[in-house]
């Protein structure tokens, strides 16, 4: 995904504290932040980068709440214990940084206006010199045309370029320049398959934008037999109304999904009092309908030629749209669910919506919402694009719907990153 201009979102235990509440207590609030991927030349993690939502007036409290985030390890949560690239802006740095200074794992990306500050050019110097990593944004700007900038490319071990303010020719010739200054290059807001092919052919450290959860288009679809092995089992459960012995039945001849979906029920994430040995017994604790859409999330996870992010973005809209459909009518949520999911198998299985959609027997109101977000589920899918291109702002949502986002958004990362690593050894260290 791209780096958002504006930005919200947040994580397993990201909340900001020191505000107070109504009854004189320090309030804890989620804090809003957001975590986009950069992705290798082989589509795997090289870096988060955490964007933060910060209103006006606001900033010493969020500087507070970063910092705090930091120390107590939640935002070493959030990002998986992967290399991150905190966008703050470095005004707020405190003069004593060894708070990131003691996270080798998190750096900074910081904007060319910094360069106009002696002050803070010293501090980062500093931090530099020991150590703390920096992605410089660039943008559209030729920064080595520019001497006042000179001294930032010197501290910064990364550039980031925007794909969507530079001219193919003029995006070739930067990256190949800084390349050449063994400076590694960042290509970010390439938000089509034609740009991602072009920064393919290009000396590119990571690519970010949202061309990763667009399908490619394709003339013809073809399925490979992994593919439509999945959207039979899709079909199977979307058909019939099983109850739990037919849906243990369904998936019985897969000894791997059975496997991976028990591991995911009884993990220490949802603490349950016993070990539950079958699907039909999880069917009966849970419910037929989560274990569907449950079994649903571990097929998709067999699709191993798909990048690992991309997999996490299909359950994060998943258990997004199931919390914010919480007083919807029965099995609203639940319905939810699979609008969320099946919201990127076009992407995931690499054939049109419609094709794929002629396979699967789903309710008119799901159908509706994942060919042209029509409906009350459609809207819901709306909003959480919204929330996840970083483009849900003041102007555009009431204070109380951007921290009830943020708090969804907390929850279903932190169960996308758990179901994730259930579905196989393969996808946990990505």
């Amino acid at each position: 995904m791209s780096t958002p201009r504006n930005v919200p979102s947040s994580t397993s235990s990201l909340h900001a504290t020191g505000g107070q509440g109504s009854t004189g207590t320090p309030s804890s609030t989620p804090l809003p932040v957001l975590r986009t991927p950069m992705l290798d030349r082989e589509r795997n993690l090289f870096a988060y980068e955490v964007l933060f939502h910060r209103e006006p007036g606001d900033e010493e409290s969020l500087l507070r709440s970063v910092l705090s985030t930091i120390t107590d390890g939640s935002m070493t949560r959030l990002v998986r214990g992967n290399r991150a690239f905190l966008n703050l802006p470095a005004e707020l740095l405190p003069e004593d940084s060894d708070v990131l200074l003691h996270q080798p794992r998190l750096g900074l990306v910081l904007q060319p206006s910094v360069a106009n500050d002696p002050e803070l050019m010293k501090r980062l110097q500093r931090m530099a010199e020991r150590g703390c990593q920096f992605v410089l944004e660039a943008g559209d700007t030729d920064l080595e045309a520019s001497l006042s900038l000179q001294g930032l490319l010197q501290m910064a071990q990364m550039v980031r370029l925007d794909a969507s303010q530079l001219e193919p020719d003029v995006m070739k010739a930067r990256t190949e320049s800084l390349h050449a200054r063994g400076i590694r290059v960042v290509i970010g807001h390439v938000d089509d398959h034609e740009t991602y092919e072009r920064c393919l052919a290009l000396p590119v450290q990571a690519i970010q934008g949202r061309y990763l959860l667009i399908p490619q288009p394709v003339a013809i679809p073809v399925l490979t037999a992994n593919r439509m092995s999945i959207l039979r089992l899709m079909g199977a459960l979307q058909e019939v109304n099983p109850g739990p012995v037919e849906l243990g039945a369904i998936i019985r001849d897969d000894a791997v999904l059975s496997y991976k979906l028990l591991s995911c029920v009884n993990s220490a994430y949802f603490g349950l009092p016993r070990q539950l040995k079958s699907v039909e017994q999880a069917a009966i604790f849970f419910g037929v309908t989560r274990m569907r859409n449950w079994i649903e999330t571990m097929s998709l996870c067999g699709l191993d030629d798909q990048p690992p992010e991309l997999l996490r973005a299909a359950m994060i809209r998943a258990h997004m749209c199931e919390k914010l459909a919480t007083g919807m009518p029965d099995g609203g949520p639940q319905t939810a669910f699979t609008v969320g999911l099946f919201s990127l198998l076009d992407t995931l299985m690499c054939a049109p919506m419609e094709f794929l959609l002629s396979h699967l027997t789903l309710a008119p109101e799901v159908s509706g919402a994942l060919m042209d977000r029509s409906g009350p589920f459609g809207a819901l899918l709306k909003e959480i694009i919204t929330w996840e291109a970083g483009e849900m702002t003041s102007e555009r949502a009431a204070p109380q719907r951007i921290l009830r986002m943020a708090t969804v958004y907390l929850s279903a990362t932190q169960w996308a990153d758990q179901v994730f690593a259930s579905a196989g050894e393969k996808h946990k260290t990505s």
